[in-house]
């Protein structure tokens, strides 16, 4: 029989997480970007392989959304939009725990934590990321083309144009308002994307299909 728990975090309860994700983007500072993404596609393959619980998986999902993003050459991001990508995953270059990762069940449930807050931060980014892969699965499936072989093909430029457009809009206009969340912060976006099998292909870790 399942079992339900919820967990409220109040934002003193997450300066927690705040102040670890400022000390491991210190720690990253001589880093290569290749050496972020490996950390964080480690955590996520070790995570992986613990057989987590679904509360912990959802939020693999989206780590995976943050590391294609990074890797996917159709998506193309400036080195401004990649900065921001990049921040996020520096924590899991080597995650602080709180829980230890060996712990079964629980041992991902503070990197959870941090993927979630991560999501909040980004939640505009990967709302742009999964439209576009969306639109280049059904756009490649149409043309007859396999979608991890079109690259930067032409006709992805205008949807991608369109798409970057929107996330930079949306972004400015929450940092406008006074509602740009940030790390520190425990209310906002929450995890609601699409099953991964239903999304299109992205050169992450999980295979879709």
């Amino acid at each position: 029989m399942p079992l339900t728990i919820n967990i409220d975090l109040s934002d003193r309860d997450l300066e927690h997480f705040n102040r670890a994700i400022e000390l491991a983007r210190k720690a990253a500072g001589d880093k290569s970007n290749q050496e972020i993404i490996d950390g964080a596609v480690t955590l996520l393959e070790t995570a992986r392989k613990s057989d987590p619980p679904a509360f912990v998986t959802e939020r693999l999902l989206l780590l995976d959304d943050l590391i294609a993003m990074l890797r996917d050459e159709g998506w193309a991001l400036s080195e401004e939009d990649a900065g921001h990508v990049r921040w996020a995953l520096a924590y899991f270059l080597a995650p602080a725990d709180a829980i230890g990762d060996h712990v079964p069940v629980l041992g991902f449930l503070d990197d959870a934590i941090m993927i979630e807050l991560c999501a909040r931060e980004l939640h505009h980014e990967i709302d742009a990321y999964d439209d576009f892969c969306d639109y280049r699965q059904r756009e490649a499936e149409r043309r007859g083309l396999s979608p991890e072989a079109v690259g930067r093909a032409d006709w992805l430029a205008a949807r991608r144009e369109e798409l970057q457009d929107r996330m930079h809009r949306r972004r400015a206009r929450e940092a406008g308002s006074g509602k740009g969340l940030g790390y520190g912060s425990s209310t906002g976006y929450a995890s609601t994307r699409r099953s991964y099998v239903a999304a299109g292909w992205r050169p992450g870790v999980f295979k879709l299909r």
